[in-house]
C-alpha cells in the first residue's frame, strides 16, 4: 500500500513538472459578456531568441505547412467557446466551439479566421470547414510579448473584444453578443 502510494505521488510530481516544462504550456482566456461565457484554450509559444525571425517570409511561421494561415497558437489546435450566438468582426458566430487560425500573409492587415473543424492538431488546416474570415485590427506593443497571449474584454452593454498578442504584434476584433 505504501508502495503504490509513494509511486503514485511520484507519477504525479512527473506529470506536472513536465508540463511546466512545456515549451508551449496550455492557456486559456475567458470572459462573461451579457451573462454569456467566452473562453479560449491555446498553447501559448515564447519568441525564446527569435524576435523579428517569427512571421513574414523566411520567419518560422512560414515554416507551417498551411502558411501563410497560422495556428494561432501551439500543439492542438486553438478554440474558442462560446455560450452565446456572436457577431466577431461583421461575421455571424452561432453558439458552439470553433477552431481559431490568423491569415499572416500581410504583417499590418492580419484576418481572423473561424474555423468549423475542431479536435485537430494545429497543424491540420481543412479552408472548406471556414464559418468566415474577418480583418484584424493590428498595432504594435509598447515592448516585446515573449509569450503568446489572448485576452478577451468585456467592454459593456453586450460588446466585447477579443486580443491575441505576441512578439510585436496585437491584433484585436470586436465582439456583440446577440
Amino acid at each position: 500500500m505504501m508502495k503504490t502510494a509513494v509511486l503514485f505521488a511520484f507519477v504525479l510530481v512527473a506529470s506536472v513538472g513536465m508540463v511546466s516544462a512545456q515549451k508551449s504550456p496550455p492557456d486559456q482566456a475567458s470572459a462573461t459578456i451579457a451573462g454569456k461565457t467566452l473562453t479560449i484554450k491555446y498553447s501559448a509559444p515564447s519568441v525564446r531568441g527569435r524576435e523579428g525571425k517569427l512571421f513574414g517570409p523566411g520567419g518560422r511561421i512560414s515554416e507551417d505547412p498551411n502558411y501563410p494561415v497560422w495556428r494561432a497558437g501551439a500543439n492542438a489546435a486553438t478554440t474558442l467557446h462560446t455560450d452565446a450566438d456572436l457577431n466577431i468582426g461583421g461575421l455571424s458566430v452561432p453558439a458552439g466551439t470553433y477552431t481559431l487560425f490568423v491569415l499572416v500573409e500581410n504583417p499590418d492587415a492580419w484576418q481572423l479566421i473561424i474555423n468549423k473543424q475542431t479536435g485537430q492538431w494545429g497543424l491540420k488546416y481543412d479552408q472548406s470547414q471556414d464559418l468566415g474570415r474577418v480583418p484584424m485590427e493590428m498595432s504594435k506593443p509598447g515592448a516585446l510579448f515573449e509569450t503568446l497571449k489572448y485576452t478577451i474584454r468585456d467592454e459593456g452593454g453586450h460588446k466585447g473584444k477579443l486580443e491575441l498578442a505576441w512578439e510585436n504584434h496585437i491584433a484585436s476584433v470586436p465582439i456583440t453578443v446577440r
